[in-house]
């Protein structure tokens, strides 16, 4: 099943990075292995990933299984009904800090 989960600011990212690497059931450890980088180098970038090249973020984003997709807000008010689904049943909720 495709769910989408829509990325509306950057301090979004970090949970949703967090949230599909454990929904997929990953160590940050073993994405780095993934990566070929070191697991500080992953953490800081999980830290703050707005501060990451678009680059670095697909390389992640390939190692998460996570597919981007643009779209725009024709109709904002169907639009909200479908972020509320969305946002409950988001990989991101289940971060529990």
């Amino acid at each position: 099943m495709n769910a989408s989960y829509p990325l509306k600011t950057l301090s979004q990212l970090r949970s949703l990075l967090v949230g599909f690497r454990k929904a997929k059931g990953l160590t940050q450890k073993e994405v780095s292995e993934k990566l070929g980088v070191t697991q500080q180098t992953y953490a800081r970038l999980e830290a703050n990933p707005a501060a990451a090249s678009l680059e670095r973020l697909f390389r992640v984003f390939n190692v998460l299984g996570i597919e981007m997709a643009f779209s725009s807000e024709s109709d904002p008010a169907s639009s909200r009904a479908e972020t509320t689904q969305d946002y409950v049943s988001s990989p991101a909720r289940k971060e529990q800090w």
